[in-house]
């Protein structure tokens, strides 16, 4: 970008233009889901009524459209805490409020398969950017109505998937208790996983805690839905599962973008399950 921009405190254009994203104020839906890899946010926008390319710089790639009339949005975050967290920070100052991870994740728990997908209600905040922002007694949690519409979305789909507890780390490799270069290993590694699994646990993924942290910290929803790309436990790995969870997260901003007009149109804050009932 070529632009001037306001100062080195404000790395943004009079235009609001974002320095990282590249977007400024009407180039994203207030609903964006986040993928890490720039590679799906295409495959996501296919899935779309409507879709049109925004802006490509670094890490970030981000597409606009309609999806059966919900307004969306998605944007690659690159991998771990710190590009995800420049993400939700400048997608926030452009007016975005909601927004649903679309990942992959490994599972640490035998009953869950390859191709399944976690709906993640909270996170175990081990990444180092969170701490950035707050202590780490602060929660990462999801959005009660991110995660009700995800739910819904994954029925009304037919697709298999866990609802529970995530792990967020900084480390795919020995934070997640794998095998480092010529096999690296610290002695507190061989408890990681037996650990979470007494906590119970489901996964291992680098995001969530980052998002969830930070959208609560600023007055806005999240959630997050991981399609199961690894189980530690039976030691398989296959790369299936990644369509499901870009087609359920976009069914579920269908669902929540009927759920916050219905709350608009009876002045509620927040939705509950007997307004749909009213509704109907």
């Amino acid at each position: 970008m070529s632009e001037k921009f306001i100062s080195a405190k404000v790395p943004e254009t009079a235009e609001k233009r974002q320095y990282h994203i590249a977007l400024k104020p009407g180039d994203v839906s207030n609903y964006v889901l986040l993928p890490g890899d720039p590679d799906r946010v295409e495959k996501i926008a296919k899935i779309w009524d409507e879709a049109r390319f925004v802006a490509k710089h670094r890490e970030y790639v981000t597409y606009t459209g309609k999806y059966r009339g919900a307004p969306i949005s998605a944007v690659s975050t690159g991998i771990g805490g710190p590009a995800t967290a420049i993400a939700v920070e400048e997608l926030a100052r452009i007016g975005a409020n909601t927004f649903i991870r679309v990942g992959t994740t490994g599972a640490i728990r035998e009953e869950i398969k390859c191709g399944d997908l976690i709906i993640s209600v909270a996170a175990l905040r081990r990444d180092g950017t969170t701490r950035q922002y707050i202590s780490l007694e602060y929660p990462a949690v999801a959005n009660y109505e991110v995660v009700l519409a995800l739910i819904q979305a994954c029925e009304e789909l037919g697709y298999r998937y866990h609802v529970g507890i995530t792990c967020s780390t900084d480390s795919f490799y020995v934070g997640q208790a794998r095998p480092s270069f010529r096999g690296f290993w610290q002695s507190w590694m061989d408890n990681i996983i037996p650990d979470l699994q007494r906590a119970n646990v489901l996964n291992f993924e680098m995001e969530s805690s980052t998002i969830f942290t930070l959208a609560n910290l600023f007055g806005l929803r999240a959630g997050s839905i991981c399609a199961v790309f690894a189980n530690r436990v039976t030691d398989e790995f296959k790369m299936v599962g990644e369509l499901e969870a870009c087609k359920a997260a976009c069914e579920a901003v269908r669902i929540l973008n009927e759920w916050d007009l219905e709350k608009k149109n009876r002045r509620k804050r927040y939705w509950f399950p007997k307004l749909e009932v009213h509704k109907r």
